[in-house]
């Protein structure tokens, strides 16, 4: 009997020891963000508005977002800044509650909106869109995941995307 209990301890004591761990980041590894193959990230001009008196820009970003852990988790949030041509653009703060299955693929559109106003050092990006040539971006930040019992993780900062954006017509 005693060594049944000593055993159940160990194996409360692990499991307790597993969960900290798992809240710090240590056992849940960070979901990977890919661009995805055919899809091509969209870039549109948006006219003069109450809310955009300077006009705009809609941009759609077509994510891979993948999970390489053998449990699902929750993608809850991603933080961060969007880059066009190496400049801020828009802030990026999306909750997202994206269930991730173990060991899969999820493809997800993230779409934010620029505002000319807001980022006067856009010049280069808004030649190349008008211009028709594609726009540079980055998405840079962190992500923080739910992995139930395991608890919450949070990675970054780091570069999650890049690519171009082509203006659509």
């Amino acid at each position: 009997m005693k060594r049944i209990r000593r055993r159940l301890a160990m194996a409360a004591a692990t499991c307790v020891t597993l969960a900290a761990c798992a809240s710090l980041g240590g056992l849940i590894q960070p979901p990977t963000f890919d661009r995805v193959a055919g899809r091509d990230s969209e870039l549109r001009l948006l006219g003069p508005s109450t809310s955009r008196p300077l006009g705009g820009a809609g941009v759609r970003v077509w994510t891979r977002v993948g999970n390489p852990n053998a449990f699902g988790l929750t993608l809850s949030r991603l933080v961060g800044d969007l880059l066009l041509e190496g400049q801020q653009a828009a802030t990026v703060d999306l909750p997202l509650g994206l269930p991730l299955v173990a060991g899969r693929d999820t493809i997800i559109p993230i779409d934010l909106n620029v505002s000319f106003a807001d980022v006067p050092g856009l010049a280069n990006a808004l030649r190349n869109a008008v211009s028709g040539n594609p726009v540079e971006y980055s998405l840079v930040g962190n992500v923080v995941v739910d992995g139930g019992p395991l608890g919450d993780a949070s990675f970054g900062p780091s570069t999650l995307l890049t690519g171009d954006l082509r203006v659509l017509r």
